[in-house]
């Protein structure tokens, strides 16, 4: 059978291409610039762009199983595409957000266009990707080995991208997913400051963490631009998911307010469903540094 993979370059997607092709797979990987794809041999490499549902449907000729990104905007169509192409599974890249009841209008109508469609479908929803760090920390650690950043004993739960796409491939290719909403988590809760520390210890040179109040890190972000600076009012407290958390400059002093903290602390609890689903143990967060600490450099 041939796997249509969308999003085929992005942190999660370029990992179930490589998972797919080691299981001996007949991979068609999607992306919006096929020049610049770095696949693995033997997989097929097409133009596609979920905003344009016609190269999407031309891409999906011959497939019989899909990897969905999350596009909103285009999802009844890109599924619709799907169906009439003749697929019959479809797994979706979601958010923990979902389970939460914090996302209602990104991840959530592409999975009930998935569910509708009469396909098997199954989702997968991660909580905080490891690679955030890089986009956080990357920066400041490769122009000086210092971190500037507040609530530096914060813990999240920074899962594996490699993982997520590992319960994504068992989704695609064998039986029993089916109707399966998976909420994924690395399995440790580990802090910004402990992040920090074990990029250092990859490196083999210190990095030091310098607290600062959420005002000065929120502006250190905007200065760095990127996903940083779209995500800096989230990252330092300033607005957030959660309805009970400050949404003014004033009363931001955290990550969340202390009315929230106990109901975030259940939620950030670490899950077994990599294991369970895979048949062995989610990547430690140090595991994932050694796999990418040359991005920090």
């Amino acid at each position: 059978m041939t796997i249509l993979v969308t999003g085929a370059t992005g942190q999660v997607g370029r990992h179930v291409v490589t998972q797919l092709a080691a299981a001996g797979e007949h991979v068609r990987a999607m992306t919006r610039d096929p020049a610049r794809a770095v696949v693995p041999a033997g997989v097929e490499v097409v133009r596609g762009d979920l905003l344009e549902p016609p190269s999407v449907a031309a891409a999906l000729r011959g497939v019989s199983a899909l990897y969905l990104f999350p596009e909103p905007r285009t999802a009844a169509a890109v599924v619709d595409a799907a169906v009439r192409a003749g697929v019959r599974r479809i797994v979706t890249l979601s958010s923990g957000a979902v389970s939460a009841g914090l996302d209602t209008d990104f991840q959530l109508p592409v999975e009930k266009a998935v569910e509708a469609s009469g396909c098997e479908w199954t989702h997968l929803r991660p909580g905080e990707f490891a690679s955030n760090s890089l986009k956080l920390f990357g920066p400041p650690i490769r122009a000086s080995r210092v971190v500037r950043y507040c609530n530096p004993d914060w813990r999240g739960l920074p899962i594996h991208e490699a993982d997520i796409a590992a319960v994504g491939v068992a989704a695609l290719l064998t039986d029993g997913h089916h109707g399966r909403a998976y909420d994924l988590t690395g399995p440790a809760r580990i802090s910004a400051r402990d992040q920090v520390r074990c990029i250092g210890e990859a490196l083999g040179t210190p990095v030091r963490f310098e607290e600062v109040s959420p005002a000065e890190a929120r502006e250190i972000l905007r200065r760095q631009g990127g996903w940083a600076a779209e995500n800096a009012d989230f990252l330092t407290g300033f607005e957030s998911y959660s309805p009970t958390s400050p949404t003014s400059p004033d009363s931001a002093t955290s990550p969340v307010s202390p009315a929230s903290v106990e109901e975030w602390d259940e939620m950030l609890r670490p899950l077994p469903t990599v294991e369970q689903v895979t048949g062995r143990p989610a990547r430690s967060y140090a595991e994932w540094v050694r796999d990418n600490v040359e991005a920090f450099r």
